[in-house]
């Protein structure tokens, strides 16, 4: 029994192997499955889910902790399907069984109409009589990934991995294979398995400290690539590695392995991974962002932020850096209506008249920065037009916070007994009803209150693999609080729909679409310094949409006019987030930054629903030239920027402008102050400029 399926340009094929009733995962592709590339026959491999209980023996094909050969799932038996229709597309459920284990999986994939990627999670349930323990179970798992074409793998195979980091978010690589240690070994013309793995894993509550959970993966032979995204916004993996002669590629949420995590089902008892959003093209890396950009304004909760994209000023990056006080906010507040921001946000700091890391936790304004009260100044915000903001981390509860010693352990991450410290703060356990009960009260009065509108969400520690309160295992208890975190959120939603809540974790620690399939917008950094900053602001869109990416734009206290244009482009194609001192910057910068602001309003409906592309591929830490393009319909938007270097002119192509005319404009700065020219024929536009520039131009396409 095979079924063959092409939904939305992925070709797709899975099989019950007739001599043993198992369920083999054969196809998921850009290109129609073919037999014959499957070079060592399907005995091995090709499982459509890895499933692990301890207890059980496995063949021997399996060398060191990779997750294939897994007891139950070398076994699991086709038991039936179902194809049906939903709102969003096609949705295959597939049901497979063991009888030893009782183990019974349900595979869920979910098609979107019109876009290349499917969703995919699992669901385990206990069918059997007696308890058993996961220790490990795949969201994604296929075999075979690398056998269209004659090459082999070490060859044709290009991974790209999006390393993350605090400043230095969103900072893809790409490697061969062999370059990572993973290379085929062949003995009389045989080829033998590897002991070795390409393993991206996070282990934590900050999902992307390392890495964000995605992969793009391309067979430069025949031109065609796998893309994916974990969503999940804890502990997860995937690896590369291989078998039978083949490689697989595995996507997981937490294990055993890699972040302490073990569940124990009872009888009747079920656990659904986290889910994964898997894709294909035909393309290349753009087209495969694009699809992804698509995506994920279709899973995400529908809200009128990015709707309207409204303009953002914060006080805190290089402005009042955490020292918030009404004499410092008013005059703040004048410059920000004055050049045309619609939200204002007071930083951290306004609930403590001190050193305040240590003791965060009630969130009660303080007298001392606020005489007349916090209330009078998000007053004034909006007397001058705007919608007042508080930064929060509400997550947490400084060791010194007079709340944190009144309530019980109970609060709190526990392990081995003691609560669990990072940074001079405890890490509230939103599993338990009193904690929820706290955090309600706080987002109610701020609401209620003083009549907030948005809500920086930060959070800055780390508490490592989870609890042992009420858990399994601590990655357990880590996957129950973070589950427990999102039905908080959902519910916050809920009751305030028009609350703007922003995504910070120190920056883009905690970049994933669990949260972002919540949250509306996206802090991507804490960057200080406006040029390196040009290679997030470029490299944005592939790990969110546009309208989620909030960039800080900041002119310096001290600087040029170069430096405030650099600092505007850098964010205008995302979302602004405003700052700087712009109330004590001389008249003729300010300007600079209302002509960006203004044009900002003028473009924001497009970008909205653009989608991303880089003329010169992504930006790298230290590169001299970076660019990025949005496109919508038949207009261009290309942010440029030119660091230290010796290229004073960079040839930028644009694939869908080959062979048409276009009018094209620098956008902004009004100024201009560079050179440029478009060439029809070749679809590309040469632009000259100095370093330490940036500039952006429009490009409309004539028909």
């Amino acid at each position: 029994m095979r079924w063959d399926l092409n939904e939305n340009g992925i070709y797709l094929t899975l099989e019950k192997n007739e001599k043993d009733g198992t369920l083999r995962f054969l196809h998921f592709g850009a290109e129609p499955f073919k037999e014959s590339d499957i070079i060592n026959g399907t005995d091995e491999g090709f499982r459509l889910v890895e499933v692990n209980v301890p207890g059980y023996d496995r063949p021997s094909e399996r060398m060191g902790n990779k997750y294939i050969v897994t007891a139950p799932g070398y076994k699991m038996q086709y038991v039936s399907h179902s194809d049906s229709r939903n709102e969003k597309g096609r949705k295959l459920e597939f049901v497979s069984f063991d009888q030893e284990t009782g183990i019974r999986v349900t595979t869920h994939m979910q098609f979107f109409d019109g876009i290349s990627i499917m969703q995919i999670w699992n669901v385990a349930e206990n069918a059997g009589n007696e308890p058993q323990v996961l220790d490990m179970i795949s969201t994604f798992n296929y075999t075979g990934v690398d056998k269209e074409g004659v090459s082999p793998w070490q060859e044709k195979m290009e991974l790209r991995i999006p390393f993350n980091g605090w400043q230095q978010e969103l900072n893809w690589r790409t490697f061969t294979l062999p370059e990572l240690g993973l290379s085929q070994t062949m003995v009389d013309k045989k080829k033998m398995r590897s002991s070795r793995t390409i393993r991206i894993s996070n282990a934590g509550n900050w999902s992307t400290k390392l890495y964000l959970p995605m992969g793009y993966l391309e067979n430069k032979e025949r031109g065609t690539s796998l893309f994916w995204q974990i969503e999940h916004n804890g502990s997860w993996n995937w690896e590369i590695s291989d078998q039978n002669g083949h490689l697989y590629v595995t996507l997981c949420g937490p294990t055993e392995v890699d972040s302490h995590w073990s569940k124990t089902l009872q009888p009747g008892e079920r656990f659904e991974t986290v889910p994964a959003a898997v894709g294909v093209s035909a393309k290349g890396f753009d087209d495969s962002m694009g699809q992804l950009t698509l995506y994920r304004r279709k899973i995400r909760r529908k809200n009128q932020d990015n709707d309207t994209m409204p303009i953002i000023f914060n006080d805190y990056m290089n402005c009042l850096w955490g020292d918030p006080t009404t004499e410092k906010e008013f005059p703040l507040i004048d410059a920000a209506a004055e050049t045309g921001c619609e939200y204002f946000v007071i930083d951290c700091g306004w609930y403590s008249p001190g050193y305040w890391w240590d003791n965060v936790g009630e969130w009660q304004e303080s007298k001392e920065r606020f005489p007349n009260g916090l209330k009078e100044v998000t007053d004034y915000i909006r007397e001058k037009g705007m919608v007042p903001g508080v930064w929060l981390e509400l997550e947490v509860m400084g060791i010194c916070c007079e709340k944190a010693q009144r309530v019980p352990d109970e609060w709190f991450f526990i392990r081995h007994g003691r609560r669990v410290y990072d940074r001079s703060r405890f890490q509230l356990d939103f599993r338990n009803p009193e904690v929820i009960d706290h955090a309600n009260e706080v987002i109610d009065r701020l609401v209620k209150e003083y009549g907030v509108g948005y809500i920086k969400m930060d959070y800055n520690i780390e508490p490592g693999i989870g609890t042992e309160y009420k858990a399994d295992s601590f990655g357990d208890g880590l996957l129950q609080h973070e589950r427990a975190y999102l039905k908080w959120l959902d519910d916050v939603f809920a009751r305030y729909p028009d609350l703007v809540i922003e995504n910070c974790s120190s920056g883009g620690q905690r970049m994933d679409y669990a949260m972002l399939k919540r949250y509306s917008i996206q802090s991507t950094s804490d960057q200080e310094n406006y040029l390196n900053y040009a290679s997030i602001s470029a490299n944005a869109p592939t790990g969110l949409t546009p309208e989620q990416a909030a960039v800080w734009s900041y002119p310096l206290l001290e600087g040029t006019t170069e430096e405030v244009v650099f600092n505007m482009v850098n964010a205008i194609l995302l979302r602004v987030h405003q700052s700087g001192h712009l109330a004590q910057i001389s008249p003729e910068r300010r300007a600079l930054v209302k002509e960006g602001l203004d044009y900002y309003k003028t473009i924001r409906a497009d970008l909205r629903e653009a989608l991303p592309f880089w003329p010169i591929g992504l930006s790298h830490f230290g590169d001299e030239w970076s660019c990025l393009g949005l496109r919508r319909g038949n207009k261009i938007y290309m942010g440029v920027w030119r660091r230290e270097g010796e290229h004073s002119a960079r040839e930028l192509k644009i694939p869908e402008a080959a062979g048409k005319k276009a009018a094209v404009r620098c956008a902004y700065p009004s100024y201009e102050g560079c050179a440029y020219s478009y060439a029809p024929a070749a679809g590309s536009l040469t632009v000259r400029m100095d370093m330490n520039t940036a500039r952006l131009f429009e490009i409309t396409l004539e028909d």
